[in-house]
């Protein structure tokens, strides 16, 4: 994998709304990850010599973010919350269901690489718990039965 032109181009557009192109690095890899879906080792080396930054320190952002991705994943990341709030109100229920519908554990991405599921910690929506994204969308007060709806609108089994 390598930065296209047209990538380069829009990190190096970011860059130039900061004083330190180092401030841009959670939207370069923004920009790389809605092409390439993840951000491989060697991207990230090319990022952060754009961003004139080491790798190591661009990494340690990347890691710290939950939805920066730096190994493969489904097309579709569903997310779902693991905090109190959406614990105590059926998040492990949610997460159970999603397993057995989709045929995979926490971390695992589908065989047809449609879905990977993933916790998150807050989505700050604790006062409509559980709540889980698909995607850039958020659900809220999600149950098993409204689980298998919102599946079934994109495409699940």
């Amino acid at each position: 994998m390598t930065l296209t032109s047209d990538e380069i181009q829009a990190i190096l557009r970011e860059a130039r709304h900061f004083p330190h192109p180092s401030a841009a690095a959670i939207e370069a890899l923004n920009v790389v990850q809605r092409s390439h879906g993840w951000i491989s080792d060697e991207l990230l080396q090319e990022i952060a010599e754009l961003l004139g930054m080491s790798p190591a320190e661009l990494d340690s952002i990347a890691t710290f973010y939950n939805l920066i991705y730096r190994r493969p994943v489904g097309r579709r990341v569903i997310h779902y919350c693991n905090s109190v709030s959406c614990w105590m109100l059926g998040a492990e229920d949610n997460r159970r269901h999603l397993s057995e519908k989709l045929g995979i554990a926490v971390g695992e991405t589908t065989g047809n690489g449609e879905y990977t599921l993933l916790p998150i910690v807050c989505l700050g929506a604790c006062d409509k718990a559980p709540v889980l994204m698909i995607g850039d969308e958020t659900h809220f007060n999600v149950d098993p039965a409204r689980l298998d709806d919102i599946l079934g609108e994109t495409g699940a089994p």
